[in-house]
């Protein structure tokens, strides 16, 4: 059975909310990106602490706050978004 992926929040990464509209710093390269639900809510579902979680204990953290709706859907775009802010720099795979 393959290992889940783990991911955590990039430290050099850094947030600046303007309404709508998410600033994310990423110190170490220098860019700047703008982003829009559900990354900012994504991102702070990964540093609710600093240990690595999967897509599916990010999805549990959200569905606090939020409907969902189907699990399995919600779980894969999540893992979607992880997969692009890794690729971003802004999170990282442990």
């Amino acid at each position: 059975m393959t290992a889940e992926r783990r991911y955590h929040q990039d430290s050099n990464a850094a947030l600046c909310v303007l309404e709508d509209i998410t600033l994310l710093y990423h110190r170490s390269s220098g860019q700047t990106h703008m982003v829009i639900s559900p990354v900012p809510e994504i991102l702070d579902a990964l540093g609710e602490d600093d240990s690595p979680v999967t897509a599916a204990q990010v999805h549990a953290r959200l569905e606090r706050r939020y409907d969902l709706g189907e699990p399995e859907q919600a779980i894969a775009e999540i893992e979607a978004h992880l997969a692009g802010l890794t690729a971003l720099g802004v999170v990282r795979r442990a």
